[in-house]
């Protein structure tokens, strides 16, 4: 009999995880920003009525359990079948190749060979999977605060200090934190690159911090310790552990949230009508405006003892009908080349969702050439864990900011020597 179980528990999920599959077993470990985890389940119930043969599971657990966790088994060779991943470049060597198991891999080269080079080695053609969403990183408003405020909303081409001062005067106003920015080397890398960074040096290795960077890092430190962005967000965690600052702005509490294209699904639930809020791109740094592109890939795993099976599973959700179906209820900007090219009736009739995934994609066109680079490059994930490690122990008062740098220089370069 099929069956399909979702695991709330994390603990649980990462026990699962890494048991051995049998026979005609396939565990998938799926995080959610938002609503994507009731369509994949529903998608999957669909597959197991008519694959009786393939015993999904699913197994939901958070963003932290991905993030710290499977990196773990999967150096003991182990995990699930297939996951739900962010960091897809630098753990390639643990995806697998699912060329020779599918049915038609012209197919996936033209539809999600764009992004490809992101989830494979140096080098491959190996097919890894695909893109659930393509995402940007970007500014969220709380529109009805500044209003409130009689504060005048940044334009398009507003700067990180325009933007930080506009916040500041809405704060004081409102009562409410001025701005915050996920705990995320990802998310701050966007801001760096707007003002000169460049991570990648010319032999393709991390490059030392450089003053692009360290121009937008010491505002953000500054803002830290001002008020103007609420610390707690970078403080309250450890070491490189996420934390995103969707809640305080979901609450009410937050006049600006840099954030992501992939927060719209779960804003469109759970703000509703409590206030009117706007996507207002990449505030603009010193040379370019620029956020981040990237997105959750769903990859096959290469210890799977059912290579054929998370084959047909993995064909089944890479079909153009499901790709559009899943994109257009989780709210999310299509990856499949041919369901973007195509007409898309995303389900809601929330007007700040449909403005917001439009103005997504027209942001999209701005992503620095820098910026672009970074999704593909495999030493991305620990200049970001670097970033994030580092920078929040200047939040805290634990370090200085030069020292800082000098130690995200030296945990970058120790992380490139044991690889």
């Amino acid at each position: 009999m099929t069956r399909m179980k979702s695991i709330g528990a994390a603990f649980a999920a990462i026990l699962l995880s890494s048991v051995a599959a049998h026979a005609g077993d396939v565990r998938i470990m799926w995080y959610s920003d938002g609503g994507e985890g009731e369509v994949i389940k529903d998608l999957l119930s669909r597959f197991s009525k008519a694959n009786p043969d393939v015993n999904v599971i699913l197994d939901e657990v958070s963003y932290d359990v991905v993030k710290e966790q499977l990196p773990v088994q999967l150096e003991a060779g182990q995990g699930p079948d297939i996951a739900r991943v962010t960091n897809l470049k630098a753990p390639a060597q643990h995806w697998l190749d699912l060329r020779p198991y599918l049915t038609d891999a012209k197919y996936w080269d033209d539809n999600f060979g764009a992004q490809a080079d992101w989830m494979h080695p140096d080098g491959s053609n190996a097919i890894t999977g695909f893109m659930t969403q393509l995402t940007l990183t970007g500014g969220f408003v709380n529109k009805t605060l500044f209003e409130q405020a009689g504060v005048e909303i940044p334009g398009p081409k507003a700067t990180w200090d325009d933007w930080a001062a506009a916040a500041k005067k809405v704060a004081d106003s409102q009562k409410v934190f001025a701005m915050a920015i996920d705990r995320s080397g990802h998310r701050v890398s966007g801001p760096n690159i707007s003002y000169g960074a460049n991570y990648i040096a010319a032999d393709g290795k991390p490059a030392p911090i450089d003053q692009g960077a360290k121009d937008f890092l010491s505002r953000f430190v500054k803002w830290n310790e001002d008020g103007t962005i609420n610390k707690d967000v970078w403080v309250s965690a450890a070491g490189t552990t996420y934390r995103s600052a969707a809640e305080d702005f979901i609450n009410g509490g937050l006049a600006y949230l840099y954030s992501g294209s992939w927060q719209v699904s779960g804003f469109a639930q759970k703000i509703g009508d409590n206030f009117d809020w706007v996507m207002a791109g990449s505030p603009c740094g010193s040379v370019a405006c620029s956020g981040m592109q990237g997105g959750a890939g769903l990859v096959a795993v290469k210890y799977t003892k059912n290579p054929k099976d998370v084959a047909k599973v993995m064909d089944y959700l890479a079909g153009a009908d499901v790709q559009k179906e899943f994109a257009e209820r989780s709210l999310f900007i299509p990856a499949h080349k041919g369901v973007a090219a195509g007409q898309m009736d995303f389900k809601t009739d929330n007007p700040h969702v449909q403005a917001a995934l439009k103005a997504f994609v027209e942001a999209a066109g701005q992503t620095a050439a820098p910026a672009m680079k970074l999704p593909g490059w495999k030493w991305s994930d620990a200049y970001y864990s670097a970033i994030v490690a580092r920078i929040s122990q200047v939040i805290a008062g634990e370090m200085k900011l030069d020292d800082a740098y000098a130690r995200i220089d030296e945990d970058i370069k120790a992380k490139v020597a044991g690889n």
